[in-house]
């Protein structure tokens, strides 16, 4: 499987122990295949690059398969986690990806090509990729309702 990997936040944390301060870094990361495949995972570790790497073993541990239509994906749907809350909309084809950072670095790395997105409320990447996360996986291609209630495409749509 060739997975794509890109940063969406690095973060510096301290814990104050008794001799001073103990800092380390936080990474979070997003995989995926670019065809519908993606995941996001966080790493924590002393060393930069150990948190990168261990965000991306986390990341392949958490991946989920996105329901595409063409370029875009198949219905509107707003993802939540937390105080994250994420509008996502399809668009029609050439409209490119219309996302800020970490909504952006997700929906890449799921391989939609033309969306429309706008973060709602909390602005904090972690809450921002779950929700974004939250809303992909949620989504349902006609094809995948009509099975579920034993119809017909044309059936639904009446």
């Amino acid at each position: 499987m060739e997975l794509q990997e890109k940063l969406v936040s690095l973060n510096r944390v301290s814990k104050t122990v008794k001799g001073g301060r103990v800092m380390k870094f936080a990474a979070l990361m997003v995989v995926g295949d670019g065809n519908g495949l993606v995941g996001f995972g966080i790493g924590k570790s002393g060393e930069v690059p150990d948190a990168i790497r261990k965000g991306i073993e986390d990341a392949k541990k958490n991946l989920v398969r996105v329901s595409l239509k063409g370029t875009s994906i198949p219905h509107e749907i707003i993802g939540a986690y937390g105080a994250g809350r994420v509008l996502l909309k399809p668009a029609p084809e050439g409209t490119g990806v219309i996302a800020g950072g970490p909504v952006r670095a997700v929906v890449e790395m799921a391989g939609i090509k033309d969306i429309r997105t706008k973060a709602l409320r909390s602005n904090n990447p972690y809450n921002v990729v779950r929700a974004t996360m939250q809303g992909l996986s949620s989504l349902r291609t006609a094809e995948d309702v009509a099975a579920l209630r034993g119809k017909s495409v044309k059936e639904i749509y009446k």
